[in-house]
């Protein structure tokens, strides 16, 4: 069963789970607390996507009061399940859901994606984080 299928991601924003955080550098020096905090950039795998960004139909531009006409669409979302997203720290609003932490990043926060493009399974996503290099 899927652990997150009662949270339904809205608008632009997407859910990632993020990295346990870099401990150490490439030299093998451990990093106190105090200096990952203050990273800039992060990076997670993306658990959840929104729809995108709502936009008007545009038939129903001539009249935009009647009830019919107010069919909303999204602007598709460049973000899938499965990337590996690196978005700014700044952006991110931190959340607990059934114990584990989260990050609520809205479109504009994440800078760039990795994709694999045979893709990995949800539950597999959950069971593993990325471990950063």
């Amino acid at each position: 069963m899927d652990p997150l299928q009662h949270l339904k991601v809205i608008g632009d924003r997407v859910l990632i789970l993020p990295d346990a955080g870099r401990q150490r550098t490439g030299a093998g020096l451990y990093l106190p607390p105090t200096v990952c905090e203050k990273e800039i950039v992060q990076g997670g795998t993306v658990v959840a996507v929104g729809p995108g960004t709502p936009m008007p139909d545009p038939e129903s531009a001539d009249e935009p009061w009647r009830p019919d006409a107010r069919r909303l669409r999204h602007l598709p979302m460049e973000v899938e399940v499965g990337d590996y997203a690196l978005y700014l720290k700044k952006a991110a609003i931190e959340i607990t859901y059934q114990e584990r932490r989260y990050l609520i990043v809205p479109l504009a926060g994440i800078l760039l994606v990795e994709r694999d493009e045979h893709g990995v399974p949800l539950d597999e996503l959950l069971g593993n984080s990325r471990e950063s290099d």
